[in-house]
C-alpha cells in the first residue's frame, strides 16, 4: 500500500508532498475531508509501534486543552486522533511495509529515499 495522509490546507504538508514529487501510485487523503478510520487509524499503528508516535503535541488542541498535564495513555492517543484530524502528526506516508510520520527534515529524506529506491 502507497498512501499519504495530509492536510490540504498545511502548506508544509503541500511543500513536502511536492518535494516528495509522489507517483500515481500513491492515494492522497485529505483527513479534513476524509476522516481517518479506525482501521486505518490501526495500520498506522502497526507500522509505528505506537498511537503516541502518531500523535501531535505541536496541535493548537493539545495546548488548548492542557494535555500536556494529564498523563495520556495508548487508548487516549487513539481516542483524539479519531477524535480530531489535527492530533494526527502529519503527513503520514505509508510506502509499503515503511511508515513516515511527521514534517521533520530526517523524515521527509528517509521518506524521498526509500520512495526513489522501489
Amino acid at each position: 500500500m502507497k498512501k499519504v495522509y495530509y492536510l490540504k490546507t498545511c502548506s508544509t504538508c503541500i511543500r513536502i508532498l511536492k518535494e516528495l514529487n509522489l507517483s500515481s501510485e500513491f492515494v492522497l487523503q485529505n483527513i479534513k475531508t476524509e476522516e481517518i478510520t479506525v482501521a486505518q487509524l490501526e495500520q498506522m499503528k502497526e507500522l509505528s509501534g505506537s498511537y503516541e508516535s502518531l500523535f501531535s503535541k505541536r496541535s493548537k488542541l493539545y495546548k488548548e486543552m492542557d494535555l500536556k498535564n494529564q498523563k495520556l495513555e495508548e487508548r487516549d492517543y487513539k481516542h483524539y486522533i479519531l477524535e480530531h484530524y489535527t492530533f494526527l502528526s502529519r503527513p503520514v506516508i505509508i510506502n509499503g511495509n515503511q511508515i513516515f510520520i511527521g514534517n521533520s527534515k530526517n523524515t521527509v529524506a528517509a521518506a524521498k529515499a526509500a520512495i526513489i529506491s522501489k
